[in-house]
């Protein structure tokens, strides 16, 4: 059997998905029997009800006792709902010849934003597991994916981060990483920002694409300049800033005596990064 809970975007809930076939790919099962798959919205303020659990237990066609498996099933949404997971999946879900049911094997993920209140569960994290650059940067509160290109990406705002990887794409380079400083990142951060881009061998060239809201542009126009110094960066890096005293940050960009190319808008810094490869 296939027993899950997600959290599903639609709904703004935890949702089920069961199916009583497990041990295998539930997307390929999902795809070649859709009618197998049972899918039961959960009511986040209710929780998982008596007669849910019972309607879950007969549609994965346990041999036991239905109240059983019941409350079996009660027991790990509340393992979901008390360690804030974001997912929990048990694949599979085996029933034992004395009718029992027990997760053969499973896989729980956890909400990163509830750290403060399992940090028991978060004590456990084998950060060997992970990328280090993603460790370093979750150390600085700096959201980082790394990816395969060659242009280093640091961005204030997700939005915008997916933005300049776009068009990095459309104008035939790829984006070496993710990077959201936030939207009122300090020196220290754009610092270990630029530590986190420069060490990966992969980077060709450097694109910082700022918005100024919340974030002044002339402050991190100073934070860009004293980190490429701390860092010494040995590769191209382009800014586009704009915002909120953009007009001073392009100054101090300007007046810093380091090579940093100054683009006007978000199309002209892509195709100044790219060019910046040849």
């Amino acid at each position: 059997m296939y027993f899950a809970i997600l959290l599903d975007r639609a709904s703004a809930g935890p949702m089920i998905i069961a199916c009583s076939e497990g041990g295998t790919s539930i997307e390929d099962l999902a795809e070649s029997h859709p009618e197998k798959i049972i899918k039961m919205k959960v009511d986040v303020n209710r929780g998982l009800t008596t007669d849910q659990a019972l309607e879950l237990a007969r549609g994965l066609k346990v041999s036991g006792s239905a109240d059983d498996a019941a409350a079996q099933l009660k027991a790990l949404y509340a393992v979901f709902e008390k360690s804030d997971c974001t997912m929990l999946e048990v694949n599979p879900l085996a029933e034992t010849d004395e009718k029992l049911l027990i997760a053969a094997d499973a896989k729980l993920n956890f909400d990163d934003n509830a750290e403060y209140r399992q940090r028991e569960l978060f004590a456990l994290r084998d950060h060997s597991q992970e990328d280090p650059r993603e460790v370093a940067a979750g150390k600085f509160d700096l959201n980082y994916i790394g990816l395969d290109g060659n242009i280093g990406c640091m961005v204030n705002g997700a939005g915008l981060a997916m933005a300049t990887m776009d068009i990095i794409s459309l104008h035939g380079a790829s984006p070496a990483n993710f990077l959201d400083v936030g939207g009122n990142a300090s020196e220290e951060q754009v610092v270990e920002a630029f530590k986190i881009l420069t060490a990966d061998v992969k980077v060709k060239a450097l694109l910082v694409n700022i918005f100024g809201g919340i974030m002044k542009c002339d402050v991190i126009a100073s934070g860009i300049v004293n980190a490429a110094k701390q860092v010494g960066i040995k590769v191209p890096l382009v800014v586009r800033l704009e915002g909120t005293n953009v007009e001073a940050g392009k100054e101090i960009l300007a007046e810093s005596g380091l090579n940093i190319v100054s683009a006007d808008d978000l199309d002209d810094a892509a195709k100044k990064a790219v060019a910046a490869l040849a």
